[in-house]
């Protein structure tokens, strides 16, 4: 559970509750639910609008990494890659074959299967990159339906607040109405601006740097496949491996 994601909603929004009420102001007052369909519904109409099936809906799975990321161990994958090593150093590339049934990850275990198969370190690369750069496409697909988001919702707010608007300008005559549609104006632009800053955008910019250091991993295992196939020193792909996650 990522907590900072957690916290920062949290302080985010209640910073804002809090402000509201400091200045005499009601909660009750940014309650709105007109203002919260027009520019929830009309964002995700326009994402929806701009996106394919797959591409929506891998956004929103994606949503989950926001609060849970995957799990991310480079001092493992450095572990894996020495072990993995000393076994080729000592026995052979075939004798990696009792290790490839071990491994979990898809893509480790084709880099692993492809190394013991007798894969040519170009082949190999060229091979695993290919897979990268098509991971990397399709997660930054996915996690810009966020993006797109935070660029809409405030558009959408400004129409929410027109609509409020109109409906006072239609009731001029009759007071009692002026407020709802004063209120439902305003709220319809704090909601735009609101979602876009405190949750669209953050998400969005989270979720690229979750994929960046997916790629990044991703590399690090490339790069220590690649110096087992080419016979390198277990200790100089060790410390080659520690420059992916030099602090």
């Amino acid at each position: 559970m990522d907590l900072i994601s957690i916290f920062g909603i949290i302080i985010g929004i209640s910073a804002i509750l809090l402000g509201q009420v400091l200045e005499g102001g009601h909660v009750s007052s940014l309650l709105q639910v007109t203002a919260f369909l027009i520019v929830i519904g009309g964002t995700v109409g326009a994402v929806m609008l701009q996106s394919t099936v797959p591409q929506f809906t891998a956004g929103l799975k994606l949503l989950g990494w926001v609060f849970s990321p995957p799990e991310l161990d480079e001092k493992r994958v450095i572990r894996d890659v020495i072990h993995w090593s000393q076994i080729a150093r000592k026995n052979g590339l075939l004798a990696l074959e009792d290790n490839v049934g071990g491994v979990k990850d898809p893509f480790t275990k084709k880099g692993l299967q492809m190394l013991v198969d007798g894969a040519e370190p170009d082949i190999l690369r060229a091979a695993l990159d290919l897979e990268i750069t098509a991971y990397e496409n399709q997660k930054k697909q996915a996690a810009k339906i966020w993006e797109a988001a935070g660029g809409y919702a405030p558009t959408i707010g400004i129409i929410g607040a027109v609509l409020g608007l109109i409906h006072v300008m239609e009731n001029l005559s009759d007071p009692s109405k002026l407020g709802s549609g004063i209120a439902v104006a305003f709220v319809a632009t704090v909601y735009g601006v609101g979602s876009a800053n405190l949750f669209f955008l953050p998400v969005a910019n989270k979720l690229k740097t979750l994929i960046a250091a997916q790629v990044v991993a991703k590399d690090m295992m490339v790069e220590g496949l690649i110096s087992i196939c080419n016979g390198e020193n277990p200790r100089i792909i060790e410390s080659k491996l520690q420059g992916f996650i030099a602090r």
